[in-house]
């Protein structure tokens, strides 16, 4: 997560490592907190890929200090945003955050990929509200014919189940309404034709 999100900040144009960790820490904040220590070993790593380099203006700041330089992503690292923007198989449990953190550079994909990404983060949803659902209704069977010892408290799961479900419904509601948006962006063309059929009829 943290490899796409400083490739997708140096998509945009050169930055300090200093201001990369600040908005990082913004974004993961209030409670989490993305230290120097893990933010310029990282650096250096996709440094030596090849994937980021110095800004020209880098040795201003001197070389060897990687909160006052100034890095820039190179062809290699644009190949590699690219790549990690369109991954759906690498962190399936955490990936309600990734794709929140790709929505924020949606607009350095093509549509068909933007969508493309909302369909499959649909299914997603969809998958965890069918798990939930079927878990709910184990819980309630088992609650009827009584499988449950007198200390368990199975309405408390289920008031937890029921969140959860409305959590992730809520999830494919919003991205369900950014969707007809992006489907709506993609025919700007189509409408205006028939506005100006109905405006000019021949």
């Amino acid at each position: 997560m943290y490899e796409l999100l400083i490739l997708s900040f140096l998509m945009r144009g050169k930055m300090h490592g200093y201001l990369m960790a600040k908005i990082i820490n913004d974004i993961i904040g209030p409670y989490a907190k993305f230290s120097h220590g893990r933010m310029y070993p990282l650096l250096s790593k996709l440094e030596a890929d090849g994937l980021i380099g110095a800004a020209e203006d880098a040795a201003e700041h001197g070389q060897g200090d990687r909160r006052q330089r100034a890095f820039t992503i190179t062809e290699a690292g644009r190949k590699r945003f690219h790549q990690l923007m369109m991954d759906t198989t690498s962190s399936p449990g955490g990936y309600r955050e990734i794709f929140w953190m790709k929505f924020t550079s949606f607009e350095m994909l093509q549509p068909d990929e933007r969508l493309f990404l909302m369909d499959h983060y649909l299914n997603y949803c969809q998958t965890h509200i069918f798990h939930l659902m079927n878990q709910m209704e184990e819980l309630e069977r088992d609650v009827k014919e009584q499988h449950f010892m007198t200390d368990q408290r199975p309405d408390v799961t289920l008031h937890v189940i029921r969140h959860a479900i409305n959590q992730w419904r809520l999830e494919s509601k919003d991205v369900t309404e950014l969707r007809e948006r992006e489907i709506a962006r993609m025919q700007p063309d189509a409408q205006h034709d028939t506005m100006t059929t109905e405006e000019h009829p021949q």
